[in-house]
C-alpha cells in the first residue's frame, strides 16, 4: 500500500471525469461533498434486474458499476465554479486486468485468491491522494503483490502524464 500526492489536480480530474482513462475500474463508492454530501453505492441492486438479468454476464458482468457509467454522475455533481469540499471514490481494477498485474512478478499467486486490487481517490479540500490496496480472498504473508500493485499504478500515471509524489 502506498500513498501518493497528485501534483496538478486540475490535470488529473480531467483525465478522471472527462476522458476514459480509468473505465478499466469499477466503483464500490463515490462520495461528494458540495452543497450537499451525495453517496453512491456501486454495487449493483439486485431488485432492479429481472433473475434472468441479474445472471446474464453480458448484462451485469460485474458486482460493481463500472466507472464509465458512474463518471458521468460524478462529473455533474463536481462541475462547477466552486471546488467541492470533499469527495472519496473507491475503485477496483475490473478482474479481467488482474492477471496481466500478476504477469509482472513471479509471485505464486494466482487471480482467483485476488479479491481487489483497489484504488482509493480522496480529495480532502486542498490536497489530492491515492491509496492503493490489495484485497485477498483470504489471509496472505506475502507483500509481492502489493509491490506489483503499487508499481503498476505509478506506470498507470507516468504513462498518463499525470504527476504524483510519494508520501
Amino acid at each position: 500500500m502506498i500513498a501518493l500526492k497528485i501534483t496538478n489536480v486540475k490535470q488529473f480530474m480531467g483525465k478522471l471525469l472527462s476522458s476514459g482513462d480509468f473505465d478499466a475500474f469499477l466503483t464500490e463508492e463515490a462520495s461528494i461533498s458540495t452543497y450537499n454530501t451525495f453517496l453512491i453505492d456501486g454495487h449493483q441492486n439486485r431488485e432492479f434486474y429481472s433473475s434472468e438479468e441479474w445472471d446474464d454476464k453480458e448484462i451485469r458482468p460485474y458486482d460493481f458499476s463500472t466507472w464509465k457509467q458512474i463518471r458521468p454522475i460524478c462529473h455533474s455533481l463536481i462541475k462547477g465554479t466552486k471546488t467541492p469540499s470533499a469527495f472519496k471514490f473507491i475503485l477496483h481494477l475490473m478482474p479481467d486486468y488482474i492477471a496481466s498485474i500478476l504477469k509482472e512478478g513471479d509471485t505464486g499467486i494466482t487471480p482467483q485468491q485476488i479479491k481487489a486490487f483497489v484504488l482509493t481517490v480522496k480529495y480532502d479540500g486542498t490536497v489530492l491522494t491515492l491509496i492503493t490496496g490489495t484485497a485477498f480472498h483470504t489471509f496472505i504473508m506475502d507483500k509481492s503483490v502489493d509491490i506489483l500493485w503499487d508499481n503498476a499504478i505509478k506506470r498507470f500515471l507516468d504513462k498518463r502524464g499525470i504527476g504524483f509524489e510519494e508520501l
